[in-house]
């Protein structure tokens, strides 16, 4: 899988809007579906994979349980895919995956947190229309009858009434696939986050996986720098990507407010507080008492004083503000 370090702003731009441009369509329609990551060293794994011990065998009864307890109100329709939907957006462990159509918006996974401002982040790209070829013919012919690129979870119910039906009907006609779906607008979240989600045909598979048996080019991973974060999360804030759009309430409007009004200005060096000057792809000069230094990070994840050619120990959130 091909893997790329921005080394700026305008680099990291340039990465994630590359191979945009979509000819059938004549227009720049990203092929892409994204997914942002705080720390790179996390693997994209399902909530249900990380429950850990036999988590296959219990993707049913919790499904099955959710439906049973919920009300029936929450789904436009009743489906599995549509109670996966739901599901999935309210936080029960699920095979799927969450993505966005958006880049900016994988940022914002990315950057929300200042605590995880001291590791590299990462930006997932899978070109969701390359997946295609990789799918079973009978998920191919429900895709070309409809004219779409993606699934709908009325498209998905064409094919499979279960998870259990889709997987074997997956198996019989080849090996594994990634299958990726738009939930309905069920709620403003969805929406403002230009949200869809992915599934492997196989709880037992992550997508990481499937991808390294896969074809160069399908993926990438973007690699944010650690000392790049506080560039992206302010510039984010100016173009109106922050909580209050992407988790819309009350809820959201705090958690925003609460960033925002945090003392992002300060970073701990050793035992020692700074105050960041500036910054520009991916350098930060700070200063304590009258003394200024230049520090960034390497992609080994050691941050570094190139003022005087040392590694140090950074924490972006000093502890006085823990």
């Amino acid at each position: 899988m091909e893997e790329i370090r921005a080394k700026s702003w305008a680099d990291l731009q340039e990465r994630l809007y590359d191979r945009s441009w979509y000819q059938p369509h004549g227009r720049f329609r990203a092929p892409f579906a994204f997914r942002g990551v705080a720390n790179q060293a996390f693997p994209p794994r399902t909530s249900l994979c990380r429950l850990g011990g036999r988590y296959p065998s219990l993707e049913d009864p919790l499904l099955r349980n959710f439906r049973k307890y919920a009300a029936s109100s929450e789904v436009p329709r009743d489906s599995i895919w549509n109670w996966l939907a739901v599901a999935q957006h309210h936080g029960l462990p699920t095979r799927l995956l969450d993505w966005t159509y958006s880049p900016n918006v994988a940022l914002h996974f990315a950057t929300e947190n200042f605590d995880d401002f001291g590791v590299d982040g990462v930006i997932w790209a899978i070109d969701f229309i390359t997946c295609r070829k990789h799918l079973p013919a009978g998920l191919k012919q429900i895709l070309d009858r409809e004219g779409a690129l993606l699934f709908t979870a009325e498209m998905l119910g064409k094919y499979a009434g279960t998870l259990e039906e889709f997987d074997r009907k997956v198996a019989q006609e080849g090996d594994h696939c990634v299958a990726f779906f738009e939930p309905p607008s069920l709620d403003e979240r969805i929406v403002n986050q230009a949200a869809l989600f992915s599934f492997v045909s196989n709880p037992t598979v992550q997508i990481d996986e499937w991808l390294e048996r896969q074809e160069a080019g399908l993926a990438r991973r973007i690699i944010i720098p650690a000392s790049l974060k506080w560039e992206i999360r302010d510039k984010l804030d100016m173009a109106n990507i922050t909580e209050r759009v992407i988790y819309p309430g009350i809820d959201g409007l705090s958690r925003w407010l609460h960033r925002y009004y945090s003392p992002n200005h300060k970073i701990e060096i050793g035992n020692q507080i700074w105050e960041i000057q500036e910054m520009h792809d991916g350098r930060i000069v700070v200063e304590l008492a009258g003394e200024r230094r230049e520090i960034t990070s390497h992609a080994d994840g050691q941050w570094w004083d190139l003022t005087n050619d040392q590694p140090i120990l950074v924490r972006p959130r000093p502890r006085q503000y823990e």
